[in-house]
């Protein structure tokens, strides 16, 4: 009798670890279904996920919404982050040649810490609006993995672009200034 308890036990335990394997599978394709890179992938224009955070470029809150009507690339980085700082100098060009368009660059700075960000925005000289989420509360609304990640968001507040990773090859920026070009259509 106590075998075949045995057997039933171990036969319960794989088929649990069976449930919990197929479970996380589900998991991992869904979310990857369903986020917002994937989508842009997919040619979709998702609805930007908004947002009301603290800026660290001057006083007060920055929210998302406030920008409607304008075209936005909106620039997950952390400090520490090194393909963060390849690609801070062209952000910043990216503000100054585009701004008298209609287009505004917000930095959102995450899983930091603000003396640090503010001393990253100094030692690159950016001028472009920066906002700050300590915890990242932000990021899993974005499906945001790592940093860095773009978004380029248009007029209407639809995403029409991601970049998964730093903006700073030829092919990359390409896209880039594709995708602004998108996103600031009427």
């Amino acid at each position: 009798m106590s075998r075949r308890l045995l057997l039933v036990a171990q036969g319960t335990a794989i088929g649990l670890v069976v449930l919990l394997f197929a479970l996380l599978l589900w998991k991992l394709v869904a979310d990857e279904g369903g986020s917002i890179a994937s989508a842009t992938d997919r040619g979709e224009r998702p609805p930007a996920p908004e947002f009301t955070l603290e800026r660290l470029d001057r006083e007060g809150d920055l929210t998302l919404s406030s920008l409607r009507g304008k075209a936005v690339v909106l620039n997950f980085w952390a400090s520490w982050c090194i393909p963060c700082k390849e690609e801070a100098p062209y952000l910043e060009e990216v503000w100054q040649a585009n701004r008298d368009d209609g287009l505004v660059v917000v930095g959102l700075d995450a899983k930091d810490f603000r003396r640090d960000a503010r001393a990253f925005a100094e030692r690159f000289e950016l001028t472009f609006p920066i906002v700050y989420d300590g915890p990242g509360s932000t990021l899993s609304s974005w499906g945001v993995q790592g940093f860095p990640e773009t978004f380029v968001i248009d007029r209407r507040e639809r995403v029409v672009e991601s970049f998964l990773g730093a903006v700073n090859s030829d092919e990359d920026r390409a896209r880039l200034r594709a995708a602004i070009e998108r996103a600031l259509e009427p």
